[in-house]
């Protein structure tokens, strides 16, 4: 599994930063040194034809969220997204060139939100952020310009397992009814025990094997609640009924088997389901555009599979 050059390169550059692994940082610490990773990269933001920061309804108060509408016009669909870290670190300012990219390059409405973390709100606060997110958003689509049957959820890591997690919760209320979810490394499992965590644990960027120990201690309550679907939604009693998936995968990462797994799950239920997986890239590759060829490539491949099922 050769890594790819650019790869290797923001390893020896990341290397000559000397920075502290993540797992013997506090949160409020990791959730610095993430914001200046992503500030230091480079690009400029793509411009959306609005923008707008506020707050919407929530079970433990105000959910920050931030709207990007594109320059498409017409009532289109939307993308609820729910950014990466752990379910500790990350916000909207780190995912914010992702979220303007999706709504660009898919020409949806995208509502990216700042749902609750651990280890100041623990699970399943993040999962009750993340479906209120969702049915507001399905409920105001006439005041975004959206068209109701067109929704899609997605998220990176934590954010793909946020999204995974509410495409559950929708397909068991009966609503809403969700054109696709989009997957990108999600966590599937939070019991930790895929054999990827010994083959990419070390030596493969920020996300090691210790550190998604530490993202499991500051998420959870305890231990149990890594057998709860919430937590894990590999460990729902079935996938059958879930909207479509498109799932994004890195060959060199813990979360490896994780997306396999959903992939399995997923065509085991019937759910038509397009995996992607980049070679020689590790966690955390999909926001590194546009340093990142296959960053770019993946971000555009998401897009386009968003904006095929908003058009289906």
């Amino acid at each position: 599994m050769a890594l790819h050059p650019q790869i290797v390169k923001g390893l020896e550059a990341l290397a000559k930063a000397n920075l502290p692994a993540l797992h013997t940082l506090s949160a409020p610490e990791a959730r610095d040194q993430m914001a200046a990773m992503s500030a230091a990269r480079g690009g400029e933001p793509t411009p959306v034809r609005k923008l707008e920061n506020r707050t919407i309804p929530g079970p433990g108060g105000e959910i920050p969220v931030r709207i990007y509408w594109p320059h498409a016009e017409g009532t289109r669909g939307a993308l609820v997204y729910y950014h990466g870290g752990g379910h500790v670190i990350g916000s909207l300012d780190t995912h914010d060139k992702v979220a303007r990219n999706m709504c660009e390059g898919a020409g949806c409405v995208v509502v990216s939100v700042d749902y609750r973390m651990g280890p100041e709100e623990k699970f399943p606060a993040a999962v009750d952020d993340s479906w209120a997110a969702l049915l507001w958003t399905a409920e105001n689509a006439a005041s975004l310009g959206v068209d109701p049957n067109r929704l899609a959820v997605g998220g990176d890591s934590a954010g793909g397992n946020l999204a995974g997690v509410v495409a559950l919760m929708a397909r068991d209320a009966g609503a809403p009814k969700l054109v696709l979810q989009s997957l990108v490394y999600p966590v599937g499992d939070y019991r930790l025990i895929a054999e990827s965590y010994k083959t990419y644990g070390e030596g493969y960027g920020v996300l090691t094997d210790k550190a998604m120990v530490w993202f499991q201690n500051h998420y959870l309550r305890n231990l149990d609640d890594a057998n709860d679907w919430r937590a894990s939604p590999l460990l729902a009693k079935s996938l059958k009924g879930v909207a479509p998936a498109v799932i994004t995968a890195a060959e060199c990462d813990v979360l490896y088997d994780d997306g396999v797994q959903y992939r399995e799950a997923l065509e085991a239920a019937g759910v038509p389901v397009q995996y992607t997986l980049y070679p020689g890239v590790i966690h955390g590759f999909f926001s590194m555009a546009p340093d990142l060829d296959l960053a770019v490539e993946a971000q555009r491949d998401v897009a386009a599979a968003l904006k095929a099922a908003f058009e289906g």
